[in-house]
């Protein structure tokens, strides 16, 4: 008898957020302005770098490929929650329920390796400046990023499999704004103990790893800032690296609520909270804290503004 309720699930069913029924439409309006300030925000970045020669570096090169991770991230699951908000839930079919999961976790591992890089990229900049650009060229900056995306491509290939292949009891309802991994494994009727050793062996083969280095190369990275006398050189050391140090702080942060609690201090609440807050608040504020910060991209946005041209760079 209890076989027959467990399924071979054809579609789920998001529910994103039936707490407020009331609300569906000015948070509608609010995501749609959330979403094109992302969009805006991080296709500025990427244009500025291609048009400007003086931000054809590494480290602009680095940046345009987190802002590409932003922006594919936020597409993929903010239109999904504004589409439920004016439908009260929107129906997804389980291959592209797995497929969106895939992409999202791909997304996040594709950030963690890609912060990591970044924090090289500074260390260097910052320890060893004399020689940065042997270090550091066209062709290692352009391995280094095919290196974080190919890691990050084939990491969630298991937890894909195994989550696909798992049947589902009764409900097909996901009481999430997209297919997340915890919301499918709450609705699983078979073990998910493989998937969960898979997620916290990626987690310790892959997140430590970047975490460690992230440290590391920030324990150098300010023991060389203190070391120099100036005032002034100390400041514009820092700067160079302060942006990036709030991103890292940002994304750990949001991450490890997400997926690094343990079991019993997780809920779909909270993890719907926290999901959110990975996709609106890191995409949002990137853009603001490089472009804040940095004297080349304010430089840049100012003669676009001002119609001047790069051709002369």
């Amino acid at each position: 008898m209890e076989d027959e309720n467990i399924t071979t699930m054809t579609e789920f069913i998001i529910l994103g957020f039936p707490e407020f029924p009331e609300l569906q439409i000015p948070l509608f309006l609010l995501f749609l302005l959330i979403y094109l300030i992302i969009l805006m925000g991080n296709f500025t970045i990427i244009t500025l770098t291609c048009l400007d020669l003086r931000l054809h570096t590494p480290m602009y090169f680095f940046l345009c490929n987190l802002s590409f991770i932003d922006i594919s991230s936020t597409s993929l699951t903010l239109p999904i929650l504004m589409v439920i908000f004016l439908r009260k839930s929107q129906r997804i079919s389980s291959v592209g329920c797995f497929a969106q999961m895939y992409l999202f976790l791909t997304f996040t591992m594709a950030e963690f390796s890609l912060l990591t890089v970044m924090a090289y990229d500074r260390y260097v900049a910052i320890c060893h400046p004399l020689r940065y650009t042997i270090i550091i060229n066209e062709k290692v900056s352009v391995l280094m990023a095919l290196g974080c995306w190919t890691v990050s491509c084939l990491v969630p290939v298991g937890h894909t499999v195994l989550i696909s292949s798992v049947f589902f009891c009764g409900s097909h309802e996901i009481n999430h704004f997209f297919c997340d991994l915890l919301p499918l494994l709450i609705l699983s009727c078979t073990s998910t103990h493989v998937i969960e050793d898979i997620n916290l062996i990626a987690g310790i083969i892959i997140a430590m790893p970047c975490f460690m280095t992230i440290l590391t190369s920030y324990v150098f990275i300010i023991s060389a800032i203190l070391r120099i006398r100036s005032t002034e050189g100390r400041r514009k050391a820092f700067n160079t690296c302060s942006s990036h140090l709030t991103v890292v702080i940002l994304y750990y942060g949001t991450i490890t609520c997400l997926y690094m609690r343990p079991a019993s201090m997780q809920s779909l609440g909270q993890n719907k909270l926290f999901a959110l807050l990975y996709n609106v608040l890191i995409p949002i504020l990137n853009p603001l804290i490089y472009s804040l910060k940095n004297k080349e991209i304010k430089r840049a946005l100012r003669k676009v503004l001002a119609g001047k041209s790069f051709s002369r760079y």
